[in-house]
């Protein structure tokens, strides 16, 4: 009965349009106070909620991601692209897959690669004859895949929750990132025999040299980041800086194209969306001992003990909820309030910790981008100057890809426990 009545006053928060951090934060309160539990569990929820070494990644990612973006890397991402696989038909519309997986390794943000990729790709792809509706499926399905490719922001926050390592979980984003990668290029084959869509260019050798030489500034920060966490020579929150510190150099001695004006308004927004991040955990801990003391973790094991002879199964339907959070609530807000609560069920039935993380991340990038109501959808959307009615049907396929790659995560662990096994991150 508590709980629904801290739903209600959520509910009613968002409706007047309180934003969502501060909608949780009320409404726990409001939970402790209605329920007459000691208000000390406020202020030892918020320190303990917040307190996390893993956490100084968020700002320095950002930062990276925001500065990369402003110095333009992402559109020599897309002339690689472009010449990597644009000789094919259906060409451009794979470099946008292709891209969306490059990008998302030094952006960090799913809105600011939203911003970025609809900006840079959305005039060629309508130049080359493709429909509206299919170049923001293309847009949107590939940013859903690239939540799966560090240094996302969200892998950081729930290996916060779960108490696991954000290094091993970066190591293990890569290749269920691919897997989908692939589910979507084959979708995108396919649709551009049917539909006819255009080669984007010619086999050239000299095109492709020449954009992978100016892909490379980007390009070396995933090697710096794989090949850091596999040689055990820095931390996540290390790399953050390392990043940083590289993308700093970058846009004041390569690409000379930032202020240090324009740099510190980069910093600051950093550092709000990290506040905004860290007072998020601090209150979802709030929300986590309401439920705890409601006993909703000891009733969903037992809603759930029938699926503790099927992992893949809980899986399936643990991802499902994810994604509805996830277009709901956004995805930071699903993580900290639902992952901790279902996380320990998933221990008891010996699901690896890791995989776990990895089939929740990859439900939340889809369910930011699932209609009607995915913030990351609707942004996309804003690009093509499209409704979500007259999207959804063209839409349709790449989910059916997005779920399908997904479904090949939960069915095939080894996918996500590869490589950070390879690595020694995990046993």
């Amino acid at each position: 009965m508590l709980l629904l009545l801290v739903a209600a006053i959520f509910v009613v928060l968002i409706v007047f349009s309180m934003p969502i951090v501060f909608a949780l934060g009320v409404s726990a309160v409001a939970g402790l106070w209605i329920g007459g539990y000691d208000m000390q569990v406020l202020s030892s929820s918020l320190v303990s909620g917040s307190q996390s070494w893993v956490l100084l990644a968020i700002p320095a990612f950002v930062f990276a991601g925001g500065l990369m973006e402003r110095c333009g890397m992402s559109h020599a991402l897309v002339d690689f692209a472009r010449a990597l696989v644009g000789w094919v038909k259906g060409g451009l519309g794979m470099s946008v897959i292709v891209v969306a997986y490059f990008f998302s390794d030094i952006c960090g943000s799913k809105m600011a690669e939203v911003s970025a990729l609809g900006s840079t790709l959305m005039p060629p792809l309508t130049k080359a004859g493709y429909k509206r509706e299919d170049s923001a499926s293309l847009i949107a399905a590939g940013t859903a895949m690239g939540m799966l490719v560090p240094p996302a922001i969200f892998m950081i926050v729930i290996a916060q929750v779960t108490n696991t390592s954000a290094v091993a979980l970066f190591l293990a984003g890569f290749v269920p990132a691919a897997v989908i990668m692939l589910c979507l290029m084959a979708l995108v084959w396919y649709r551009a025999r049917k539909y006819d869509w255009p080669v984007d260019t010619r086999p050239d050798l000299t095109l492709l040299t020449t954009t992978a030489r100016r892909a490379a500034i980007p390009l070396v920060i995933p090697i710096v980041i794989l090949g850091g966490f596999i040689g055990g020579v820095f931390t996540a929150t290390e790399a953050g800086a390392v990043v940083a510190a590289y993308a700093f150099v970058a846009a004041r001695f390569y690409y000379r194209n930032v202020s240090f004006r324009e740099m510190g308004k980069l910093a600051y927004e950093s550092a709000i969306l990290t506040a905004s991040v860290v007072f998020l955990l601090a209150v979802a801990s709030v929300f986590q001992y309401l439920m705890g003391v409601s006993g909703v973790p000891k009733l969903l094991a037992e809603v759930l003990s029938p699926l503790h002879s099927m992992p893949w199964l809980f899986l399936l339907c643990t991802a499902a909820i994810t994604m509805m959070f996830g277009m709901v609530l956004e995805g930071l807000p699903a993580a900290v309030v639902l992952i901790p609560v279902v996380f320990p069920i998933a221990e008891k039935m010996n699901i690896n910790p890791y995989h776990f993380n990895i089939v929740q991340t990859a439900a939340v990038g889809i369910g930011l981008f699932l209609p009607p109501m995915g913030v990351g959808l609707l942004m996309a959307l804003k690009f093509a100057n499209l409704t979500v009615g007259q999207h959804w049907r063209t839409y349709m396929p790449y989910i059916a890809a997005l779920l399908f790659g997904l479904l090949l995560i939960i069915l095939f662990p080894d996918i996500a426990l590869f490589l950070p096994r390879a690595a020694g991150a995990i046993n």
